[in-house]
């Protein structure tokens, strides 16, 4: 059950392409070896309010939170992190040419007794990858 969700300041879509980046996420994780591909999520929350620092108006940020089912070992977990830590880096590395960009991320894992899943792709990627469709 990877979800990768980030939030990140409205002024941060003037200088990047967040589908990109979402795919970049996705290519991310699925490098890690860690998740299966009919749980990945990547989505993107523009924050329209905010307030960073010392409040100047070129002040962004960018926080990803990745949820991941409790039970990995903290080696592969932190293996992982640092796969997408790497690429998510280098995707926004022209960010940190000016001193106005904060950028945090986060692995969480997921209390089993408390998360609900329903889902049908599992079942259809998981076909498609047994005959090779």
């Amino acid at each position: 059950m990877p979800h990768l969700s980030f939030e990140y300041s409205a002024n941060l879509a003037e200088a990047v392409d967040i589908d990109t980046l979402c795919a970049v996420l996705h290519a991310a994780a699925m490098d890690s070896g860690l998740f299966e591909l009919g749980a990945l999520r990547v989505r993107a929350h523009r924050c329209e309010n905010y307030a960073v620092a010392d409040q100047l108006p070129e002040n962004a940020f960018l926080h990803l939170m990745i949820s991941v089912g409790s039970g990995r070992d903290e080696a592969v977990l932190q293996a992982a992190g640092e796969v997408v830590w790497s690429a998510l880096t280098r995707a926004l590395a022209d960010r940190f040419e000016t001193p106005n960009f904060a950028l945090t991320m986060e692995i969480r894992e997921i209390d089993p007794r408390f998360s609900w899943k329903r889902n049908a792709i599992h079942p259809r990627i998981r076909a498609q990858q047994e005959t090779g469709t």
